[in-house]
């Protein structure tokens, strides 16, 4: 009975023995011990490492790499002219003493340390260039002389910058609203051009077709007296025809068909002599 109850106890005290001297990094994970606030070691692979209680103190860091996320800030191109860049560095634990002497391990206050030294390299960046090369491909080599600019300058603070990153890069909305005006005056221009040039093409077109229906016209006008012409000439032939076949009849016909078209009408009048050629067939069905 007695050594059941001392072995749980000894294995509790064990336990707590163990839990008391001994620590655990983590693979994403780095770690200094100090003792008496002093550090006196920061070398700690990720596994179980050995301390003793109360005069030593483990501070354990994330050693992953971490975002800093910065406002939007103010800067100045060598034109003179105000840009609002956002950006965001990444970074990571390089050496957990240092960061700790620097910082305290105090990730807020590297936050703030970091932010001064990529401001820093900001303006001066931005300092160097005009606004066509920040926002062009030179862009590219520009992200890359700040990471490694900033990287130089953070080695105080036992970190290692990995990535300098701009996202966006605006103009003050008071220089904004200016040259959206003169984008747009400009615009407007383009559009004046290309609606004059539209409407001097359509009178070339309108032009051409009037011409060319007038060209139509003219020639329609003139093969319908052309063949008018030569039906004509084939009707005063066929008439000829017939009236050298048939004289007499072809002038008793004839005067038949002044009769109708001479006396067709209510009212009509004519004045002629009775002994008229015109009334040659009244007197006459010979004609004579």
């Amino acid at each position: 009975m007695k050594a059941k109850t001392i072995l749980p106890i000894g294995l509790a005290g064990f336990v707590l023995l163990a839990y008391g001297f001994t620590f655990v990094v983590q693979e994403y994970e780095v770690a200094i011990k100090l003792r008496l606030g002093q550090i006196v070691g920061d070398d700690y692979r990720p596994g179980l490492h050995f301390k003793v209680p109360i005069l030593n103190n483990i501070k354990v860091f994330d050693r992953r790499i971490q975002t800093f996320d910065a406002r939007p800030e103010r800067f100045l191109t060598v034109e003179k002219k105000d840009v609002i860049v956002d950006s965001y560095t990444k970074w990571r634990i390089a050496n957990a003493a240092q960061f700790f002497r620097s910082t305290g391990g105090n990730f807020a206050r590297t936050s703030r340390l970091l932010s001064e030294r990529v401001n820093t390299s900001l303006r001066d960046e931005f300092g160097k260039r005009t606004i066509q090369e920040v926002v062009s491909d030179d862009r590219l080599l520009l992200m890359s002389l700040l990471t490694k600019e900033v990287n130089d300058k953070v080695q105080d603070l036992g970190i290692e910058v990995v990535d300098v990153r701009v996202k966006k890069i605006d103009l003050p909305p008071e220089v904004s609203d200016s040259v959206f005006q003169r984008m747009r005056a400009e615009r407007e221009r383009v559009a004046r051009d290309l609606r004059a040039q539209g409407g001097e093409a359509a009178e070339r077109i309108r032009a051409d077709a009037d011409r060319q229906r007038t060209v139509i016209v003219a020639e329609a006008i003139r093969e319908s007296e052309e063949t008018r012409g030569e039906g004509d000439a084939r009707a005063s032939q066929i008439y000829a025809s017939a009236f050298n076949e048939d004289r007499e009849f072809y002038a008793f016909f004839r005067s038949l068909n002044s009769y109708r078209t001479a006396l067709g009408q209510d009212r009509d009048v004519l004045v002629l002599q009775p002994d008229s050629d015109f009334f040659r067939f009244f007197k006459d069905p010979a004609g004579n």
